[in-house]
């Protein structure tokens, strides 16, 4: 489902090509599949929530095939972009299958449990490893098998294929007899936790962890073959770099959040990712000095290589997985009875946020010339996490712990002042 989801990041460079797209139109097909894989994320939790996970994922898996199909009949920029949008219905197998998973699974072991299932974005991955050889293994107006058109047409026919036996596999292998903890519950009961306001600041963090991570997974391939004249294949293989941490370690950071607590996980996620963001957002050039005898000078030059860049979006990948397990393992802590509702609301908004920042890339990109201001966006979103998830702490502290709060501002021994 994530394979096809985010799809477009590779197909994107090619069908560019073919349309004649610009930069930010390409951006509006990328957000379009994200904000359809978003928008259905908090209904499908709590569906799951009442009638099952094996139910709704199949329909899920049924329902994205026809347009994944239909992606390779487009011929035009319009036709792309609403298809884009119907197939980004399969980005909300994600909050349906968390509480698919949350319902099965006992609290102590949720977090690496939730984890294992969220590996599954590696999915994002699979089009940048078998999509540029397919592409350029096959040729463009040919036909095979009588249904496999060439070229880039040839990925979402391949993907719809595997939709449907995913969907037949998953009706026939899952458990029949399902867990469904909403069943009896009324639907304003089921919406009850989400007026809570740490639940919008979870989807904050969400935006921040995920939204950001769909939007870069799409967004690094044009990156690389712009800013490091690399092919498409290579551009594919170095994102493929990013989103594997960014996956398959969510399990360590399920585990790391039942070991030592969501929040700390999130401190040490937020803070290398700001230092990380800081590093990258820095553009490449100098600083020209002009003297009084009308001579100019260069000094501080800076520049990031290919290899170094490639490191620390790798990094970059590592904090994002261990986050984004960490925000989901506060949610059945918090709402154990609500993991479809309050699961699905953070996911559709962190999703949201994968929506919003491809257009942000291109339009502040747009705005100031540098390529380098995508990670300037991404490290204002998160001093805004961190700076909300840090108020949160101390004034928890404060009005729980007033008597530790005045005793830490007025230390009453030299000792305690010095320490």
């Amino acid at each position: 489902m994530f394979a096809v989801w985010l799809m477009f990041g590779i197909l994107g460079k090619p069908i560019s090509q073919e349309f004649g797209l610009s930069e930010v139109q390409l951006s509006w097909i990328i957000a379009a599949a994200v904000l359809n894989g978003s928008m259905w994320r908090l209904p499908s939790g709590m569906i799951t929530d009442r009638i099952g996970g094996r139910k709704v994922m199949t329909f899920l898996l049924a329902g994205s095939a026809v347009p994944a199909y239909l992606v390779s009949k487009a011929d035009s920029y319009v036709m792309l972009l609403i298809l884009a949008f119907f197939v980004g219905f399969a980005g909300n197998s994600f909050s349906s299958g968390i509480a698919w998973n949350s319902a099965w699974q006992p609290r102590q072991h949720q977090g690496f449990a939730l984890g294992v299932f969220g590996a599954g974005n590696v999915g994002a991955s699979v089009t940048k490893f078998i999509g540029p050889p397919l592409i350029a293994g096959t040729t463009v107006g040919a036909t095979y098998l009588g249904i496999f058109p060439g070229g880039w047409r040839f990925i979402p026919v391949v993907y719809a294929v595997l939709l449907v036996v995913m969907a037949v596999a998953t009706w026939f292998l899952a458990p029949h007899h399902d867990q469904a903890p909403g069943k009896s519950q009324p639907l304003r009961e089921q919406l009850q936790p989400l007026r809570h306001i740490r639940v919008w600041r979870f989807s904050l963090y969400y935006v921040a962890v995920f939204g950001a991570y769909v939007a870069l997974a799409a967004w690094l391939p044009t990156y690389y073959m712009d800013n490091f004249a690399v092919s498409l294949q290579t551009a594919a293989y170095l994102t493929a770099t990013y989103i594997f941490p960014a996956s398959l370690l969510r399990p360590l950071g399920g585990s790391l959040a039942d070991r030592f607590g969501a929040r700390r996980v999130m401190y040490w996620t937020f803070g290398a990712m700001l230092v990380i963001t800081g590093i990258l957002m820095m553009p490449n050039g100098h600083i020209v000095i002009s003297h009084p005898d009308g001579t100019q000078s260069e000094h501080l030059a800076y520049s990031i290589g290919l290899i170094p860049f490639a490191i620390l979006v790798f990094l970059l990948g590592c904090a994002m997985g261990i986050g984004k397990a960490a925000v989901f393992k506060h949610i059945p802590e918090y709402f154990p009875d609500n993991v479809g509702a309050v699961g699905g609301l953070v996911g559709m908004l962190g999703g949201l946020g994968g929506f919003f920042l491809p257009p942000m890339f291109a339009y502040t990109k747009a705005w100031f010339g540098f390529p380098s201001s995508t990670f300037f966006v991404l490290f204002l979103l998160t001093v805004c996490c961190a700076v909300w998830m840090h108020w949160t702490v101390v004034h928890m502290l404060h009005q729980h712990t007033p008597e530790l709060a005045r005793h830490i501002e007025n230390p009453s021994t030299p000792e305690e002042a010095l320490a």
